[in-house]
């Protein structure tokens, strides 16, 4: 039998792992300046904890959810996106008892059993933010997606849009829905089978549909900011005035809907480059009452997902005629059963110094050994034989241009970190 990954999943192999890494760190790193922290959640919940924040109603718990009976009896599901994770951790460990607004950060797999397609997977990665507290303040909706911007500045995303919405809240929604309801009714017959379902089970999400042949349809609807209630339309206003403060560019679309029922007001999402018709790579929006609907005290909420998968995609295509860098900054050429320790020394002491660095177990003969570093694609040969032993004095070998010096072990990392600052 010939083992292969599931369809739908793969494995992310170096040197690809090494752009995951970084995506990884900047988002801990940027949250961070913004008073994030990370919270790790575990990848299968209850799946009623699901059924009651998504939306019995919505495709991911109808369709797409990895749910199976735990040997207990107990039913459980694989998470199929964080928020619904976090606010569970919130309400069960009291955090709503923390000072001011709580901020967390998840960065981790999630499941949907849906059509695999080029940036999207039935397991994928996402990058999560969430801020829950007692204000719906609309500077923390407009902070949120500062913060978002700065992350894909700072990772490289070029030509990124933002487009923001609001769709209300329950006072004003549920009539919006309804009107939805009764005008895609009359043109029911020249919808496809996914909107016609959903003008019963989710109306919003026909909004969302990508159909050629339903867009002309589409755009005769009746827009939900002709429907906000006095509330909803100052919350959006505000919101639209904090960005102008920051000075971020942005539009607005009337059709940028969230699939999932816990959404309101608020809704955002960016568009990056590259990646046909499923180019957004952040969504997210305010879920104000979603801890409540769990069981917790009245919280108000906001918070996106990064859709990972989709913008390392987003970034390779951007990089793709860039030379890789590489990620190997020394290997050892040490010749000579004298030189082993001393080559084992100066290995440890050049890790420690933050550099990475290839020691081969075995003797291996000079030229052998150059063309494997080359191969290897490092950056320098450190050459050790028993003549650099009784001199400590090493040969440094630049592979780019053969240009090659000697150095005492202080010169060495001097002129290291000169070349790396550099």
């Amino acid at each position: 039998m010939k083992f292969q990954a599931i369809k739908g999943t793969r494995d992310i192999l170096p040197p690809d792992s090494a752009l995951w890494n970084r995506v990884e760190q900047t988002a801990r790193d940027v949250f961070g300046t913004y008073g994030y922290s990370e919270i790790r959640t575990p990848i299968f919940e209850q799946t009623e904890l699901f059924a009651r924040s998504i939306g019995a109603e919505t495709d991911v718990v109808a369709k797409e959810m990895y749910t199976f009976d735990d040997r207990d009896g107990d039913t459980v599901t694989l998470r199929p996106e964080a928020t619904a994770s976090v606010c569970r951790a919130y309400i069960e460990h009291g955090m709503h008892t923390l000072p001011g607004n709580v901020k967390l950060y998840n960065i981790g797999p999630m499941f949907r059993r849906e059509r695999p397609q080029k940036g999207r997977y039935r397991q994928f990665f996402q990058i999560d933010a969430e801020v829950l507290g007692q204000s719906d303040a609309p500077a923390i909706d407009a902070e949120v997606i500062e913060m978002l911007l700065v992350f894909f500045e700072r990772v490289g995303l070029r030509g990124a849009t933002l487009s923001v919405n609001s769709i209300g809240d329950k006072n004003c929604r549920p009539k919006y829905v309804e009107l939805l309801r009764e005008e895609l009714r009359k043109v029911k017959d020249s919808l496809g089978p996914d909107s016609q379902r959903r003008i019963e089970t989710n109306p919003l999400r026909v909004l969302d549909s990508k159909l050629p042949e339903e867009q002309a349809i589409i755009e005769t609807l009746p827009h939900i900011a002709d429907y906000l209630c006095d509330d909803c339309r100052a919350h959006f206003a505000k919101l639209q005035a904090e960005l102008k403060l920051r000075e971020i560019s942005y539009e607005i679309n009337w059709r940028l809907v969230r699939g999932l029922d816990y959404y309101m007001r608020t809704t955002f999402e960016i568009i990056a480059p590259g990646l046909g018709s499923q180019n957004a790579v952040c969504g997210g929006g305010r879920y104000d009452g979603l801890v409540e609907l769990l069981g917790g005290p009245p919280t108000k909420g906001i918070g996106f997902a990064i859709g990972t998968d989709r913008l390392i995609l987003s970034l390779q295509d951007a990089t793709k005629d860039a030379a890789p860098e590489s990620a190997l900054d020394v290997f050892i050429a040490w010749m000579g059963e004298k030189s082993y320790a001393p080559a084992v020394q100066l290995a440890r002491q050049l890790r420690d110094a933050g550099y990475a660095v290839e020691l081969p177990p075995e003797e291996m003969k000079f030229k052998k050994s150059i063309g494997l570093a080359d191969k290897l694609g490092a950056k320098y040969a450190l050459i050790i034989g028993e003549d650099e032993v009784a001199s400590k004095q090493y040969s440094l070998k630049r592979l780019a241009d053969g240009q090659q010096n000697k150095y005492s072990m202080a010169d060495l990392l001097q002129h290291l970190h000169g070349a790396r600052a550099s």
